[in-house]
């Protein structure tokens, strides 16, 4: 364990990032498997902006890479095009 309190300040911090980064990767990951599940357009058109967000949001704290977040936009969108 450190002895500087700048490195202990730095674990405390480190330790809240992640649970934070945590919960917004697995809320996200939720919303993702919900809109694959749901056939209902309405339904799917209606939450694939929101989706795209949390997906961008993800990308921009390096949670996930830019290119694994154009991935699931892309694949989200085919998903809600292919619904009658």
């Amino acid at each position: 364990m450190a002895n500087i309190k700048s490195a202990l300040k730095r674990i405390r911090q480190s330790q809240k990032r992640r649970l934070q980064n945590r919960y917004y990767h697995k809320t996200t990951r939720n919303a993702i498997r919900k809109l694959r599940a749901s056939e209902d357009k309405k339904e799917v058109m209606e939450n694939l902006p929101k989706v795209i967000s949390m997906i961008d949001k993800l990308a921009k704290r390096n949670i996930i890479h830019k290119n694994k977040a154009a991935n699931l936009k892309s694949k989200l969108t085919k998903h809600a095009n292919k619904l009658a």
